[in-house]
């Protein structure tokens, strides 16, 4: 509380107490939804800006796709082990004395580095009861083989 005390030469000493604590709790409200909306205005900018500038005219080329483009390269991490899919191909790499086989997955994660030299995503999915470390490990074993732009894709099974 803020206490001031006008007191003089004639008349009655005056005590005025100001209760600042209203005041602060306004501030603190007001503070904490400006913050929040100017997140949501970046937000909401790049989206206007994606669908305005991102528009197709006539006079473009259609862009040519990458290299290996159509080549699916991804990690599932389940129950039995790791199942990684290149392209068509399914490559089953099973636990082996409960543990997950990592140096095969690497293994062949190399191998497919070779093949596609230039290819640098790959998706991992997840079973939902597989623990994190998990995950983590299967992203750890992308990125050692070379494949750095990794996305976590949802519903593995």
């Amino acid at each position: 509380m803020a206490h001031i005390d006008t007191g003089g030469g004639s008349g009655r000493n005056r005590n005025i107490e100001l209760n600042l604590v209203p005041f602060i709790d306004l501030m603190s409200v007001l503070i904490t939804f400006l913050l929040i909306t100017a997140v949501w205005t970046q937000v909401s900018m790049i989206q206007i800006g994606s669908s305005m500038y991102g528009k197709k005219s006539d006079t473009q080329p259609s862009p040519t796709p990458p290299p290996n483009a159509d080549v699916v390269l991804k990690v599932d991490v389940k129950e039995i082990g790791y199942v990684l899919t290149v392209g068509k191909q399914v490559i089953s790499l099973p636990m082996q004395n409960g543990q997950f086989d990592d140096a095969g997955l690497v293994a062949q994660l190399q191998r497919v580095k070779q093949l596609y030299p230039e290819k640098i995503d790959a998706v991992v999915t997840v079973a939902d009861a597989m623990p994190y470390e998990h995950l983590i490990k299967a992203m750890d074993n992308l990125l050692t083989s070379g494949f750095s732009a990794i996305s976590v894709a949802t519903g593995g099974n």
